[in-house]
């Protein structure tokens, strides 16, 4: 597991960070919409797929496939996705990966 946490599926299962501590390594999938898209139609989208989300099957579905919800704002999708970028871009110079 390389989570940062243990996952509710699997709870026996020890993550990464047990032995390295500070690994973390997330699979996450997220929605967005056109640069220019109107602010009422990303708050509509981000109301009604939050709304989804906070359904407890679609949560019980989610968390039996080793799944955590992460609702949020427009914001709060923008800030991980720039938190992640970095994180990941500090890997690739650290490693000096070179596209092919």
């Amino acid at each position: 597991m390389t989570t940062a946490t243990r996952s509710q599926a699997l709870p026996d299962i020890p993550v990464v960070a047990d032995f390295l501590p500070g690994y973390e390594a997330n699979a996450w999938y997220g929605i967005g919409a056109p640069k220019n898209t109107p602010t009422e139609i990303v708050d509509r989208l981000n109301k009604e797929i939050n709304a989804g989300l906070a359904d407890p099957r679609i949560k019980t579905q989610l968390g039996d496939l080793g799944g955590t919800v992460l609702a949020g704002s427009p914001a709060d999708f923008s800030a991980h996705v720039a938190t992640e970028t970095e994180k990941w871009a500090k890997v690739i110079r650290a490693a000096n990966i070179k596209p092919d």
